[in-house]
């Protein structure tokens, strides 16, 4: 039988001087760059330990399919479409839906030491009954959103990238009538401070968790 369940992660290809520019300093652009596809590749070897998914990347650019494909030649690719953020999680979402999934999530891929349990806690919260399921990032958003049917508003009439994205959101779905699960807090990287806390999580982590982020680390010091 395919799975029911799909898990998506949002993606661009690293860039230097476009990818994670709030953490130069203390990087450089090609070190941000660097690490930020470490983030990525450590992104994709947690999806794929989570059980009966069918995982894929929603990618941009549309130029860039190569890459991924070389990347995670066992994800399906999904390219990103829409004028913002909103709007391409909701066509991401709406489209996998609408291809016979059960329960889609999307998720960033800004946190290599995301816990297995959260994503797997994602899809038990929609199989038990949820509508909704929002993993909270410490920033006021969300590293993870997942639902098992369309709900535009919830992307759409959310201004993204503000520390209200979260609060936004859980009160969209009140006025929907939608039931939510939230998840555990965890964080993004996107900042010295993130950064800085990401190296000291790591100093006390398994050697196996986020395993490219760690190498990455060891190279830079």
């Amino acid at each position: 039988m395919p799975p029911t369940n799909a898990l998506l992660a949002v993606a661009k290809r690293p860039a230097p001087g476009r990818t994670k520019t709030r953490l130069t300093p203390p990087l450089t652009p090609e070190q941000a760059s660097a690490l930020y596809e470490c983030f990525l590749r450590d992104t994709l070897d947690l999806m794929r330990r989570v059980p009966d998914v069918r995982p894929a990347i929603a990618s941009l650019p549309a130029e860039e399919r190569a890459y991924f494909e070389a990347l995670a030649p066992d994800f399906d690719l999904l390219l990103q479409e829409g004028q913002d953020l909103g709007e391409r999680l909701d066509h991401a979402l709406t489209r996998t839906l609408n291809a016979g999934y059960q329960r889609v999530a999307i998720m960033n891929s800004d946190g290599p030491t995301l816990p297995l349990a959260c994503l797997t806690g994602a899809f038990d919260a929609l199989a038990n009954g949820a509508d909704v399921v929002l993993g909270p990032a410490d920033d006021g958003g969300y590293y993870l959103i997942g639902l098992r049917r369309p709900a535009p508003r919830l992307l759409r009439a959310v201004r993204m990238s503000t520390p209200d994205v979260l609060a936004d959101t859980l009160a969209i779905a009140a006025q929907e009538g939608l039931r939510v699960e939230l998840l555990p807090m965890w964080y993004d990287v996107d900042d010295a401070a993130s950064f800085e806390r990401l190296r000291a999580e790591l100093v006390a982590a398994p050697p196996e968790l986020a395993r490219h982020t760690r190498a990455f680390l060891a190279s830079a010091t």
